[in-house]
Protein backbone atom coordinates (compact mmCIF):
# COMPACT_ATOMS: atom_id res chain seq x y z
CA UNK A 1 0.00 0.00 0.00
CA UNK A 2 2.88 2.49 1.05
CA UNK A 3 3.83 2.78 -3.20
CA UNK A 4 0.45 3.06 -4.55
CA UNK A 5 -0.89 6.44 -5.91
CA UNK A 6 -3.66 6.51 -2.52
CA UNK A 7 -1.46 5.80 0.09
CA UNK A 8 0.61 9.54 -0.10
CA UNK A 9 -3.24 11.06 1.01
CA UNK A 10 -4.09 8.32 3.40
CA UNK A 11 -0.84 9.42 5.19
CA UNK A 12 -2.55 12.71 5.26
CA UNK A 13 -5.61 11.63 6.33
CA UNK A 14 -4.51 9.46 9.32
CA UNK A 15 -1.97 12.38 10.35
CA UNK A 16 -5.29 14.54 10.48
CA UNK A 17 -6.86 13.37 13.16
CA UNK A 18 -3.76 13.38 14.85
CA UNK A 19 -3.27 16.99 14.79
CA UNK A 20 -7.23 17.70 15.83
CA UNK A 21 -6.35 15.74 18.93
CA UNK A 22 -3.28 17.84 19.04
CA UNK A 23 -5.04 20.57 19.92
CA UNK A 24 -7.93 19.69 20.91
CA UNK A 25 -6.47 18.17 23.96
CA UNK A 26 -4.48 20.92 24.64
CA UNK A 27 -7.64 23.65 23.94
CA UNK A 28 -9.61 22.04 26.59
CA UNK A 29 -8.37 22.79 29.84
CA UNK A 30 -9.23 26.37 28.98
CA UNK A 31 -12.64 25.71 28.60
CA UNK A 32 -13.01 23.93 31.39
CA UNK A 33 -11.49 26.19 33.99
CA UNK A 34 -15.11 27.03 35.58
CA UNK A 35 -16.00 22.94 36.30
CA UNK A 36 -12.61 22.45 37.43
CA UNK A 37 -11.94 25.01 40.10
CA UNK A 38 -14.86 23.56 41.84
CA UNK A 39 -12.72 20.42 42.49
CA UNK A 40 -9.54 22.72 42.53
CA UNK A 41 -9.81 26.15 44.46
CA UNK A 42 -6.46 27.13 43.11
CA UNK A 43 -7.98 27.41 39.84
CA UNK A 44 -10.00 30.88 40.86
CA UNK A 45 -6.85 32.54 40.52
CA UNK A 46 -6.33 34.05 37.67
CA UNK A 47 -2.84 34.11 37.79
CA UNK A 48 -2.48 30.37 39.23
CA UNK A 49 -4.25 29.61 35.74
CA UNK A 50 -2.11 31.83 33.50
CA UNK A 51 1.05 29.94 35.17
CA UNK A 52 -0.57 26.58 34.11
CA UNK A 53 -1.58 27.95 30.33
CA UNK A 54 2.15 29.56 30.40
CA UNK A 55 4.31 26.52 31.48
CA UNK A 56 2.98 24.33 28.05
CA UNK A 57 3.77 27.02 26.14
CA UNK A 58 7.22 27.82 27.19
CA UNK A 59 7.84 23.76 26.94
CA UNK A 60 6.78 23.45 23.93
CA UNK A 61 8.29 26.63 22.45
CA UNK A 62 11.91 25.14 23.29
CA UNK A 63 11.31 21.31 22.74
CA UNK A 64 10.42 22.42 19.13
CA UNK A 65 13.84 22.50 18.18
CA UNK A 66 14.74 19.22 19.90
CA UNK A 67 12.12 17.36 18.33
CA UNK A 68 12.99 18.43 14.74
CA UNK A 69 16.70 18.07 15.25
CA UNK A 70 15.55 14.02 16.33
CA UNK A 71 13.10 14.10 13.48
CA UNK A 72 15.65 14.57 11.18
CA UNK A 73 17.82 11.95 12.51
CA UNK A 74 15.42 9.02 13.53
CA UNK A 75 12.25 6.94 12.05
CA UNK A 76 9.36 9.79 12.38
CA UNK A 77 6.54 7.00 12.64
CA UNK A 78 7.42 6.15 16.41
CA UNK A 79 7.86 10.01 17.27
CA UNK A 80 4.18 10.27 15.89
CA UNK A 81 2.86 7.18 17.47
CA UNK A 82 4.94 7.53 20.35
CA UNK A 83 3.79 11.31 20.89
CA UNK A 84 0.23 10.53 20.47
CA UNK A 85 0.61 8.11 23.22
CA UNK A 86 1.60 10.10 25.83
CA UNK A 87 0.31 13.13 25.66
CA UNK A 88 -2.76 11.01 25.13
CA UNK A 89 -2.13 9.60 28.66
CA UNK A 90 -1.20 12.69 29.87
CA UNK A 91 -5.39 14.10 29.24
CA UNK A 92 -6.38 10.32 30.36
CA UNK A 93 -4.31 11.61 33.82
CA UNK A 94 -5.49 14.59 34.31
CA UNK A 95 -8.73 13.08 34.75
CA UNK A 96 -7.61 11.61 38.12
CA UNK A 97 -5.60 14.71 39.28
CA UNK A 98 -6.89 15.84 42.41
CA UNK A 99 -4.58 19.42 43.07
CA UNK A 100 -2.84 21.87 41.36
CA UNK A 101 0.04 20.98 41.47
CA UNK A 102 -0.32 17.70 39.33
CA UNK A 103 -2.43 19.43 36.61
CA UNK A 104 1.23 21.44 36.54
CA UNK A 105 3.49 19.08 35.66
CA UNK A 106 1.25 17.02 33.91
CA UNK A 107 0.43 19.67 31.86
CA UNK A 108 4.34 20.54 31.50
CA UNK A 109 4.57 16.69 30.04
CA UNK A 110 1.93 17.43 27.69
CA UNK A 111 4.33 20.45 26.37
CA UNK A 112 7.20 18.06 25.70
CA UNK A 113 4.90 15.44 24.16
CA UNK A 114 3.14 17.63 21.74
CA UNK A 115 6.21 19.59 21.06
CA UNK A 116 7.29 16.29 19.23
CA UNK A 117 4.19 16.35 16.64
CA UNK A 118 4.10 19.10 14.44
CA UNK A 119 7.64 19.12 13.17
CA UNK A 120 7.78 15.39 12.41
CA UNK A 121 4.00 15.29 11.16
CA UNK A 122 4.89 17.87 8.30
CA UNK A 123 8.08 16.76 7.39
CA UNK A 124 6.42 13.04 6.90
CA UNK A 125 3.89 14.85 4.34
CA UNK A 126 6.10 17.10 2.78
CA UNK A 127 8.35 14.01 1.90
CA UNK A 128 5.37 11.98 0.98
CA UNK A 129 4.13 14.94 -1.43
CA UNK A 130 6.30 16.85 -4.11
CA UNK A 131 5.85 20.04 -5.16
CA UNK A 132 2.34 19.67 -7.01
CA UNK A 133 0.20 19.07 -4.27
CA UNK A 134 2.61 19.97 -1.18
CA UNK A 135 0.35 23.41 -0.08
CA UNK A 136 -2.86 20.92 -0.63
CA UNK A 137 -1.71 18.43 1.12
CA UNK A 138 -0.31 20.31 4.69
CA UNK A 139 -3.69 22.42 3.74
CA UNK A 140 -6.09 19.56 4.36
CA UNK A 141 -3.80 18.55 7.64
CA UNK A 142 -4.25 21.95 8.79
CA UNK A 143 -7.81 22.01 8.44
CA UNK A 144 -7.24 19.57 11.45
CA UNK A 145 -5.44 21.85 13.94
CA UNK A 146 -8.34 24.38 13.05
CA UNK A 147 -11.48 21.82 14.29
CA UNK A 148 -8.86 20.73 16.86
CA UNK A 149 -9.23 24.44 18.24
CA UNK A 150 -12.88 24.97 17.28
CA UNK A 151 -13.80 21.37 19.09
CA UNK A 152 -11.67 22.37 21.98
CA UNK A 153 -14.11 25.34 22.80
CA UNK A 154 -17.28 22.43 23.55
CA UNK A 155 -15.41 20.91 26.59
CA UNK A 156 -16.98 23.10 28.87
CA UNK A 157 -20.22 21.63 27.18
CA UNK A 158 -19.27 17.77 27.78
CA UNK A 159 -17.83 18.62 31.24
CA UNK A 160 -21.42 20.39 32.08
CA UNK A 161 -23.14 17.20 31.11
CA UNK A 162 -20.82 14.75 32.67
CA UNK A 163 -17.73 16.13 34.20
CA UNK A 164 -14.47 17.28 33.71
CA UNK A 165 -12.77 13.99 34.68
CA UNK A 166 -15.22 12.08 32.25
CA UNK A 167 -13.79 14.72 29.73
CA UNK A 168 -10.29 14.46 30.26
CA UNK A 169 -10.44 10.18 30.54
CA UNK A 170 -12.86 9.90 26.86
CA UNK A 171 -10.40 12.01 25.19
CA UNK A 172 -6.98 10.38 26.23
CA UNK A 173 -8.32 6.59 25.97
CA UNK A 174 -9.93 7.94 22.04
CA UNK A 175 -5.97 9.10 21.38
CA UNK A 176 -4.30 5.81 23.17
CA UNK A 177 -6.09 3.48 20.94
CA UNK A 178 -5.80 5.94 17.78
CA UNK A 179 -1.99 5.54 18.34
CA UNK A 180 -2.50 2.03 17.90
CA UNK A 181 -4.55 2.17 14.76
CA UNK A 182 -0.74 4.07 13.26
CA UNK A 183 1.58 1.54 14.49
CA UNK A 184 -0.47 -0.96 11.38
CA UNK A 185 -0.79 1.15 9.31
CA UNK A 186 1.68 4.59 9.15
CA UNK A 187 4.90 4.15 7.11
CA UNK A 188 7.82 6.25 7.13
CA UNK A 189 8.93 7.80 4.43
CA UNK A 190 12.79 9.75 4.66
CA UNK A 191 13.88 12.20 1.86
CA UNK A 192 17.62 10.82 2.15
CA UNK A 193 19.07 7.31 3.24
CA UNK A 194 18.05 6.54 7.01
CA UNK A 195 19.89 3.67 7.20
CA UNK A 196 23.13 5.39 6.81
CA UNK A 197 22.01 7.30 9.92
CA UNK A 198 21.04 4.24 12.18
CA UNK A 199 24.77 3.13 11.18
CA UNK A 200 25.91 6.46 13.17
CA UNK A 201 27.48 6.51 16.64
CA UNK A 202 26.02 8.44 19.07
CA UNK A 203 29.17 11.55 18.94
CA UNK A 204 28.05 11.37 14.91
CA UNK A 205 25.23 11.44 15.50
CA UNK A 206 25.49 15.07 17.69
CA UNK A 207 27.57 16.40 15.57
CA UNK A 208 25.31 16.04 12.56
CA UNK A 209 22.75 17.68 14.52
CA UNK A 210 25.00 20.88 15.22
CA UNK A 211 25.95 20.47 11.58
CA UNK A 212 22.19 21.36 10.74
CA UNK A 213 21.71 23.90 12.84
CA UNK A 214 25.03 25.35 11.32
CA UNK A 215 23.96 25.08 8.00
CA UNK A 216 20.55 26.37 8.71
CA UNK A 217 21.42 29.06 10.62
CA UNK A 218 24.11 30.32 8.65
CA UNK A 219 21.64 31.30 5.47
CA UNK A 220 20.17 34.39 5.37
CA UNK A 221 16.91 32.82 3.53
CA UNK A 222 16.34 30.93 6.80
CA UNK A 223 16.69 34.01 9.12
CA UNK A 224 14.08 36.29 6.48
CA UNK A 225 11.67 32.69 7.32
CA UNK A 226 12.31 32.75 11.00
CA UNK A 227 10.91 35.98 10.72
CA UNK A 228 8.40 35.63 8.44
CA UNK A 229 7.04 32.90 10.72
CA UNK A 230 7.52 34.91 13.72
CA UNK A 231 5.94 38.36 13.06
CA UNK A 232 2.40 37.00 11.65
CA UNK A 233 3.05 35.16 15.00
CA UNK A 234 1.86 37.76 16.82
CA UNK A 235 -1.04 38.99 16.08
CA UNK A 236 -2.02 35.24 15.28
CA UNK A 237 -1.90 34.66 19.31
CA UNK A 238 -3.26 37.97 19.84
CA UNK A 239 -6.36 36.61 18.33
CA UNK A 240 -5.93 33.11 19.85
CA UNK A 241 -4.91 34.57 23.09
CA UNK A 242 -7.20 37.76 23.21
CA UNK A 243 -9.86 37.97 20.84
CA UNK A 244 -12.80 36.26 23.25
CA UNK A 245 -11.82 39.58 25.44
CA UNK A 246 -11.82 42.19 22.87
CA UNK A 247 -15.28 40.94 21.23
CA UNK A 248 -16.93 40.91 24.92
CA UNK A 249 -15.68 44.65 25.36
CA UNK A 250 -16.06 46.11 22.00
CA UNK A 251 -19.79 44.99 21.60
CA UNK A 252 -20.91 44.92 25.16
CA UNK A 253 -21.04 40.50 25.05
CA UNK A 254 -21.42 37.70 27.92
CA UNK A 255 -17.95 36.05 27.28
CA UNK A 256 -20.11 32.90 27.58
CA UNK A 257 -21.40 34.69 23.59
CA UNK A 258 -17.97 36.55 23.05
CA UNK A 259 -15.52 32.87 23.56
CA UNK A 260 -17.54 30.70 20.83
CA UNK A 261 -18.31 33.58 18.46
CA UNK A 262 -14.61 33.96 18.41
CA UNK A 263 -13.41 30.47 17.98
CA UNK A 264 -15.77 29.45 15.54
CA UNK A 265 -15.44 32.60 12.90
CA UNK A 266 -11.78 32.26 13.79
CA UNK A 267 -11.48 28.13 12.94
CA UNK A 268 -13.95 28.42 10.32
CA UNK A 269 -12.59 31.19 8.33
CA UNK A 270 -8.88 29.52 8.55
CA UNK A 271 -10.34 26.26 7.50
CA UNK A 272 -11.04 27.92 4.12
CA UNK A 273 -7.91 29.73 3.86
CA UNK A 274 -5.58 26.84 4.14
CA UNK A 275 -7.41 25.16 1.32
CA UNK A 276 -8.00 28.07 -1.12
CA UNK A 277 -3.92 28.78 0.13
CA UNK A 278 -2.80 25.05 -0.71
CA UNK A 279 -4.38 24.93 -4.13
CA UNK A 280 -3.87 28.59 -5.29
CA UNK A 281 0.00 28.34 -4.04
CA UNK A 282 0.44 24.45 -5.66
CA UNK A 283 -0.62 25.89 -9.26
CA UNK A 284 1.68 29.10 -9.14
CA UNK A 285 4.77 27.77 -7.93
CA UNK A 286 4.02 25.84 -11.26
CA UNK A 287 4.36 28.94 -13.05
CA UNK A 288 6.45 30.71 -10.63
CA UNK A 289 8.86 29.90 -8.32
CA UNK A 290 8.08 32.41 -5.79
CA UNK A 291 4.27 31.41 -6.46
CA UNK A 292 4.17 30.19 -2.92
CA UNK A 293 5.86 33.44 -1.57
CA UNK A 294 3.08 35.31 -3.34
CA UNK A 295 0.61 33.11 -2.12
CA UNK A 296 1.78 33.86 1.48
CA UNK A 297 1.87 37.18 1.05
CA UNK A 298 -1.76 37.50 -0.28
CA UNK A 299 -2.55 35.93 3.50
CA UNK A 300 -0.18 38.29 5.02
CA UNK A 301 -1.67 41.41 3.20
CA UNK A 302 -5.48 40.30 4.80
CA UNK A 303 -4.37 40.19 7.70
CA UNK A 304 -3.92 43.60 7.87
CA UNK A 305 -7.01 45.48 7.56
CA UNK A 306 -8.25 42.55 9.45
CA UNK A 307 -6.24 44.18 12.12
CA UNK A 308 -7.36 47.53 11.42
CA UNK A 309 -11.28 46.62 11.62
CA UNK A 310 -10.94 44.44 15.09
CA UNK A 311 -8.97 47.37 16.55
CA UNK A 312 -10.81 49.83 15.81
CA UNK A 313 -14.01 48.79 15.11
CA UNK A 314 -17.07 48.96 17.69
CA UNK A 315 -19.72 47.31 15.38
CA UNK A 316 -20.53 43.49 14.97
CA UNK A 317 -20.44 43.74 10.97
CA UNK A 318 -16.98 45.54 11.70
CA UNK A 319 -15.83 43.19 13.98
CA UNK A 320 -16.89 40.17 12.47
CA UNK A 321 -15.68 41.14 9.44
CA UNK A 322 -12.27 41.73 10.97
CA UNK A 323 -12.56 37.95 12.32
CA UNK A 324 -13.35 36.41 9.36
CA UNK A 325 -10.74 38.28 6.94
CA UNK A 326 -7.87 37.46 9.61
CA UNK A 327 -8.86 34.22 9.62
CA UNK A 328 -8.86 33.31 5.93
CA UNK A 329 -5.48 35.27 5.55
CA UNK A 330 -3.81 33.46 8.32
CA UNK A 331 -4.83 30.01 6.94
CA UNK A 332 -3.45 30.99 3.46
CA UNK A 333 -0.19 32.16 5.14
CA UNK A 334 -0.28 28.98 7.70
CA UNK A 335 -0.30 26.54 4.85
CA UNK A 336 2.54 28.08 3.29
CA UNK A 337 5.12 27.98 5.66
CA UNK A 338 6.55 24.00 5.48
CA UNK A 339 6.34 24.01 1.61
CA UNK A 340 8.23 27.53 1.33
CA UNK A 341 11.08 26.26 3.72
CA UNK A 342 10.66 23.13 1.11
CA UNK A 343 12.28 25.33 -1.29
CA UNK A 344 15.36 26.49 0.54
CA UNK A 345 15.94 23.40 2.80
CA UNK A 346 16.65 19.82 1.91
CA UNK A 347 14.60 17.25 3.70
CA UNK A 348 17.68 16.06 6.26
CA UNK A 349 17.06 19.28 7.72
CA UNK A 350 13.38 20.13 7.38
CA UNK A 351 11.92 19.16 10.79
CA UNK A 352 14.65 20.87 12.65
CA UNK A 353 14.26 24.26 10.47
CA UNK A 354 10.37 24.12 11.25
CA UNK A 355 11.23 23.42 14.81
CA UNK A 356 13.54 26.40 14.98
CA UNK A 357 10.49 28.13 13.35
CA UNK A 358 8.28 27.20 15.96
CA UNK A 359 10.09 28.16 18.75
CA UNK A 360 10.14 31.46 17.40
CA UNK A 361 6.70 31.68 16.66
CA UNK A 362 5.80 30.28 19.79
CA UNK A 363 8.12 32.80 21.85
CA UNK A 364 6.81 35.38 19.42
CA UNK A 365 3.28 34.55 21.05
CA UNK A 366 3.78 33.64 25.11
CA UNK A 367 6.14 37.59 24.71
CA UNK A 368 2.34 39.35 23.23
CA UNK A 369 -0.15 37.57 25.55
CA UNK A 370 1.42 39.10 28.43
CA UNK A 371 2.04 42.39 26.34
CA UNK A 372 -1.79 42.64 25.54
CA UNK A 373 -2.67 41.58 29.53
CA UNK A 374 -0.98 44.93 30.46
CA UNK A 375 -2.71 46.60 27.81
CA UNK A 376 -5.83 45.67 28.52
CA UNK A 377 -5.46 46.35 31.82
CA UNK A 378 -4.76 50.03 30.46
CA UNK A 379 -7.57 50.33 27.96
CA UNK A 380 -5.37 50.08 25.20
CA UNK A 381 -6.10 46.06 23.29
CA UNK A 382 -7.74 47.30 20.42
CA UNK A 383 -5.38 50.17 19.35
CA UNK A 384 -2.41 47.84 19.86
CA UNK A 385 -4.13 45.18 18.04
CA UNK A 386 -4.07 47.45 14.99
CA UNK A 387 -0.45 48.43 15.81
CA UNK A 388 0.87 44.70 14.74
CA UNK A 389 -0.05 44.90 10.88
CA UNK A 390 3.08 47.17 11.14
CA UNK A 391 5.09 43.81 12.17
CA UNK A 392 3.22 41.94 8.93
CA UNK A 393 4.08 45.03 6.76
CA UNK A 394 7.60 44.37 7.89
CA UNK A 395 7.64 40.93 6.96
CA UNK A 396 5.94 41.25 3.82
CA UNK A 397 8.71 43.64 2.36
CA UNK A 398 11.11 41.24 3.93
CA UNK A 399 9.44 38.31 2.11
CA UNK A 400 9.11 40.00 -1.46
CA UNK A 401 12.43 41.44 -1.62
CA UNK A 402 14.99 38.60 0.09
CA UNK A 403 13.48 35.22 -0.64
CA UNK A 404 15.00 33.80 -3.89
CA UNK A 405 14.27 30.16 -4.18
CA UNK A 406 16.17 28.52 -7.46
CA UNK A 407 13.74 25.29 -7.22
CA UNK A 408 10.42 23.98 -6.12
CA UNK A 409 11.89 21.22 -3.93
CA UNK A 410 15.30 21.90 -2.39
CA UNK A 411 16.62 18.35 -2.67
CA UNK A 412 20.56 19.13 -1.82
CA UNK A 413 21.89 20.18 1.87
CA UNK A 414 22.52 24.15 1.92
Amino acid sequence: MKNTKLYPWLVVAMLWFVALLNYLDRQMLSTMKPSMMMDIHELISAENFGRLMAVFLWIYAFMSPISGIIADRLNRKWMIVGSLFVWSGVTLLMGFAKTYDELYWLRAVMGISEAFYIPAGLSLIADYHDGKTRSLAIGIHTTGIYLGQAFGGFGATIAGNFSWQTTFHWFGLLGVAYSLVLILFLKEKKGYNLESIKQSSIFKEFSSSFKGLGILLGNISFWVLLFYFSAPSLPGWATKNWLPTLLSESLHLLMTEAGPLATITMAMASFAGVLIGGVLSDKWVQKHLKGRIYTGVIGLALTIPALVLLGYGHSFPTILGGALCFGLGFGIFDVNNMPILCQFVSPRYRATGYGLMNLVGIASGAVITGFLGKSADAGNLGSNFAILGLVVIVAIILQLTTLNPKTINMIEDL
